[in-house]
């Protein structure tokens, strides 16, 4: 009974598994990125990617994160629990030599040359298809790396000094290079090929990143 009771409760865990697979991308996060971080909150490992930053940042995966978390916790003590009563009670050494006899097995087959090759031909496939594969990470994970580091978008006023002038100018003006413009959104048009160049208009939307204190500085009417 003890037996059939762990099967039933490890196949109640992989149904809930795939139920959080499913809802973590229905939000929008890949299935094999949802289902490593539903593992990896289950079992409470503690798995650290930048992937994790994912769940973090969005209020209804954090929530289900939660859960996950404490159910995991709570099915570790079910799990240690019943698997202690039956070492005490049903195991006998017959079913542990079975055990070894397949882990042996197992192994055996591993060392097999062929089998070897088989396996390193579907692992490069599978890699090759994961290369193709990209994920976006949150800006701050790929280019924040300082406090007073931040993005800021301005809209240029029209009685701002600034217009019909270029970046570059407006740059060496202020003697000030701490900070790159990443876009100017020009009603519905996007700027974003030599940027530099581009001669600034009323009604622009400047997209900067940088220093807060030079961004505050060179765009003191436009703050």
């Amino acid at each position: 009974m003890t037996l059939l009771f762990l099967l039933i409760y490890f196949a109640i865990i992989m149904t809930v598994i795939e139920i959080h697979v499913i809802l973590f991308h229905l939000t929008g996060l890949k299935k094999e990125v949802s289902r490593f971080q539903v593992i990896s909150m289950m079992t409470g490992t503690g798995y650290t990617t930048g992937e994790s930053e994912f769940i973090l940042s969005h209020p209804l995966r954090r929530k289900l994160g939660i859960f996950l978390i404490l159910f995991g916790a709570f099915s570790l003590a079910v799990i240690i629990s019943s698997v202690s009563s039956l070492l005490e009670d049903d195991l006998r050494t017959s079913a542990i030599l079975y055990i070894a006899a397949f882990v042996i097995c197992v192994f055996s087959m591993l060392k097999a040359p062929f089998v070897q090759k088989f396996l390193l031909r579907k692992l490069e496939h599978k890699s090759r298809v994961i290369e193709k594969d990209t994920t976006t990470l949150p800006i701050r994970e790929v280019s924040l790396k300082e406090e007073d580091e931040q993005v800021f978008e301005f809209q240029i006023k029209g009685d701002s000094p600034l217009i019909n002038n270029k970046m570059t100018e407006i740059m060496k003006e202020h003697d000030s290079v701490d900070f790159v413009v990443l876009m100017i959104k020009r009603e519905d048009v996007k700027i974003r090929n030599n940027i530099e160049e581009a001669k600034l208009q009323s009604g622009d939307q400047l997209y900067l990143f940088g220093k807060k204190q030079e961004i505050e500085k060179t765009f003191t009417l436009e703050k």
